[in-house]
């Protein structure tokens, strides 16, 4: 029986190594400050370059005790169903039971890259099943499905363990599949209150349609936090996230239809030589200076987010619960950066709305 963690904050996590980064050990000090300050859960998301899922949680597994730490997330395909499968249950081990296993589907371009089949919502289901029966320990002969045929696959009959699923995502289709399938999910940053709001109304929808108790899927607001920061720390912090995922083809689109922005406004953004002589992804190469130039092409209305003073910033986090959401993942700020925001969260916190409530985040 694993122990039950509770911190000052479990309705709050945060984003580990948010974004690009070159210094992946800066996670040890963020997941430490963090775990001091009493959030929740940590997220990490996955890059192919200095920000290998497993390890990195690995690594914040070997310098906490209470805190969830969870993947934000990892792609249904690009491991064999027991590596991943094996992936869990070593970090659960390793962390006493705080592991959370965050699941995304990634862009249809990467995986005909990469040579890699799509995850339909089939293989995503099947994937999901199979992950839930190897953490019984069971054993699986002659698996035939969309996913391929196996004929055995097992971690081993010892196993056991109980690990939260999360969906990492935002289509309104897949939320819908979210509340059937998953123990929690994870949005989008840079979504509007409405958009948030219809996200959650999406999820407890496939609820529903699952016929699963309405609210057993912990939906997590993803929330860009910037408190009263420098002019070029803003331009980072928000201006270079937010573009990033504009200039990406398919993914800026949909983040566009699900807040209802003008897609004129994205072509002509995606056009403008502020935009195409980054040469990269713009919060991985863009200068300061190149970032000013973009910011100029990104409406006020397309960046909700927390800005400005700790008062602010804490409303706004408090506007995220009256949309929908369960929790809030706090993005871009670290949290040394985002301790300000805490204390003033702290005198209008809605308590007996989180009584009882626990670290895990599905």
């Amino acid at each position: 029986m694993r122990e039950t963690y509770t911190s000052r904050f479990p309705e709050l996590g945060f984003y580990g190594l948010p974004g690009h980064t070159r210094t992946p050990r800066d996670v040890l000090k963020q997941i430490s400050d963090a775990e001091a300050l009493g959030i929740g859960n940590v997220m990490i998301s996955e890059r192919a370059d200095y920000k290998e899922i497993s390890a990195i949680c690995g690594a914040c597994a070997a310098v906490t005790e209470s805190i969830y730490i969870g993947t934000s997330g990892t792609n249904l395909n690009t491991r064999h169903p027991v590596i991943t499968a094996s992936i869990g249950s070593t970090l659960a081990s390793l962390s006493n039971g705080r592991f959370a296993l965050g699941l995304a589907k990634g862009g249809a371009a990467r995986w005909k890259a990469w040579g890699l089949d799509f995850p339909t919502y089939e293989r995503e289901a099947e994937f999901i099943a199979l992950l839930r029966r190897l953490w019984r320990g069971e054993t699986i002969a002659a698996h035939d499905g969309s996913l391929g045929q196996y004929a055995h696959l097992s971690l081993a009959p010892y196993v056991e363990e109980d690990i939260p699923i999360l969906y990492v995502g935002f289509g309104p289709r897949s939320l819908v599949n979210a509340g059937r399938l998953y123990d929690g999910a994870h949005l989008h940053t840079f979504m509007s209150d409405r958009a948030l709001g219809d996200a959650v109304a999406a999820i407890r929808c496939g609820e529903a349609e699952a016929g699963r108790e309405q609210g057993s899927v912990k939906v997590w607001s993803v929330f860009a936090t910037a408190c009263e920061v420098s002019e070029e720390v803003y331009l980072k912090y928000i201006i270079a996230r937010l573009a990033t995922y504009l200039q990406i083809p398919g993914y800026g689109e949909l983040l566009v239809s699900v807040n209802g922005w003008d897609e004129e406004v994205l072509r002509n953004f995606r056009e403008h030589q502020a935009v195409t002589s980054v040469g990269g992804l713009i919060d991985s190469v863009a200068s300061t200076m190149q970032l000013a130039e973009i910011e100029k092409l990104i409406p006020e209305a397309w960046r909700p987010a927390a800005v400005g003073t700790a008062k602010q910033c804490a409303e706004r986090w408090l506007d995220q619960f009256r949309a929908g959401a369960d929790g809030i993942i706090i993005h871009a700020s670290t949290p040394e950066e985002f301790a300000p925001v805490l204390d003033e969260y702290a005198k209008i916190r809605p308590y007996e709305s989180f009584e009882g409530r626990t670290n895990r985040p599905g």
